[in-house]
């Protein structure tokens, strides 16, 4: 892929990333979020953040499956924005929702155990958005680096359980979820056992 047309991929991936920003804020606008927009606007901020999680770790899975080892250049873009849609999540719930009450929003966390979950999801992202950098990377040290990016896997079953419980009648799209992100990492545990099987089946010497 030629550097001009990998550019033209990068943006047209991050302008899709932000369709459905632009569609609350349409709807916002126009005042088709339904009787509660605040409810409707935190649902889908956090809702998009939890695709975007399983997007970011689709990526390997698909990269291995594939042979594509390009599309291994998205894997920041979609992690920085599953962070994103985060932060309008968690802004949204407790500048719009609470108007930063910090005794209201106690009090909710501690009624709602499910709250605590999904900002367990965020803090865990927190790290991973600040290292997700090239200069990170060097500062840690590959092996590090990974080992604190392997974060982002509590961090999407975290926000699975926290989908799950504040659901109270029809929990199909969270199990949906729940088995999207359980295929995912399943996978990866595929191909850690396949590398182990792989390695030990080596004849002694061949250190390839």
């Amino acid at each position: 892929m030629t550097a001009t047309r990998l550019r033209a991929v990068k943006i047209t991936v991050f302008v899709a990333c932000l369709l459905p920003l632009a569609w609350l804020v349409w709807g916002a606008a126009a005042g088709r979020l339904g009787a509660n927009p605040i409810e409707k606007i935190t649902r889908e901020t956090g809702t998009w953040a939890l695709r975007f999680l399983c997007l970011t770790l689709a990526v390997t899975p698909a990269r291995r499956l594939s042979g594509w080892n390009g599309v291994i250049r998205f894997r920041r873009t979609l992690g920085l924005f599953a962070f994103f849609y985060a932060c309008l999540h968690v802004t949204t719930f407790v500048g719009v929702d609470h108007f930063f009450a910090v005794p209201e929003i106690v009090r909710e966390i501690v009624k709602r155990p499910y709250i605590t979950l999904g900002l367990t999801a965020f803090v865990l992202l927190v790290p991973l958005a600040v290292t997700s950098t090239a200069g990170w990377v060097r500062r840690l040290g590959g092996r590090k680096w990974q080992q604190l990016h392997r974060l982002v896997y509590a961090a999407a079953a975290a926000g699975v359980v926290h989908y799950w419980a504040l659901v109270k009648a029809d929990t199909t799209r969270p199990w949906r979820y729940a088995a999207i992100v359980a295929v995912l990492l399943g996978v990866r545990v595929w191909f850690a056992l396949r590398l182990t099987d792989t390695v030990a089946d080596r004849p002694r010497g061949d250190a390839r």
